[in-house]
């Protein structure tokens, strides 16, 4: 039997052509966009990175993937929570929720280890009734949209909750970058909280009943972060990876 890497589809936002230079004629032409950081760390973990096109039927998608990166972003739309629209919320892309929405759906039911970053971690919430902070109070001790700083740069602490994975993972206390004006507010449904800030902020959550990650920060951007190392161990814990390889050799 042939070796196969776990393949580990990421998700990306849309744009336009002018976004990247593109000549005048193709200004107005889509252009898929997937900051590499992402990719290059589950190459690292020992996985095969995927860029998911918004275009694809998830269900289908999902039969061929042995886990999921729900990455960062836009403002989840604020219509999906119950809220209306503040004077500080957006860009939002109606779209991208929409998919990954669904994404995210189908991959819960099949069981697919998942690992939400950012806005990945809000639509995680999101998807099971839980609500979101549209802009965090910008003069706190602890400052949260620190999109000036080098990326590399830790601004504070997290404490993650005992027995949960990111106490696994990391530890009692973990150093953080800080990259985000929103947050995660009322929990959803079959979600705990597993990491928090200083200031009280959710920093992590897992899902209770799948095999289910996510955090506010952005550890992408950290050479060799174990965050991405579970998720790969994952996919062989929860048969999604031995399944796969089953099914393509029959």
């Amino acid at each position: 039997m042939s070796h196969r890497l776990p393949l580990i589809g990421l998700t990306g936002r849309r744009g336009f052509g002018a976004q990247l230079g593109a000549p005048g004629g193709f200004s107005d032409a889509p252009v898929d966009i997937y900051l590499s950081e992402y990719a290059i760390r589950i190459v690292e973990a020992g996985g095969l990175p995927v860029h998911v096109p918004l275009d694809v039927n998830p269900r289908d998608l999902i039969l061929r993937l042995d886990g999921l990166l729900l990455a960062g972003g836009e403002d989840v739309s604020p219509e999906y929570y119950g809220q209306e629209r503040g004077p500080n919320t957006g860009p939002c892309s109606g779209e991208r929720d929409e998919f990954e929405f669904a994404l995210a759906r189908v991959a819960i039911e099949r069981n697919i280890p998942t690992l939400g970053i950012c806005r990945g971690a809000q639509v995680l919430n999101v998807l099971r009734g839980g609500t979101l902070i549209q802009h965090l109070p910008e003069y706190e001790a602890v400052r949260h949209d620190q999109g000036a700083n080098p990326r590399l740069e830790h601004t504070h602490n997290v404490y993650t909750e005992p027995d949960s994975l990111l106490r696994q993972i990391y530890g009692a206390r973990h150093a953080v970058n800080t990259f985000h004006h929103q947050g995660i507010d009322d929990l959803g449904h079959g979600i705990t909280i597993t990491a928090t800030a200083p200031d009280g902020l959710i920093e992590g959550i897992e899902y209770v009943d799948a095999p289910i990650l996510a955090t506010q920060w952005h550890p992408e951007v950290f050479p060799n972060d174990p965050i991405f190392r579970w998720l790969l161990s994952a996919t062989a814990q929860h048969g999604t990876f031995a399944s796969s390889i089953c099914s393509t050799n029959n």
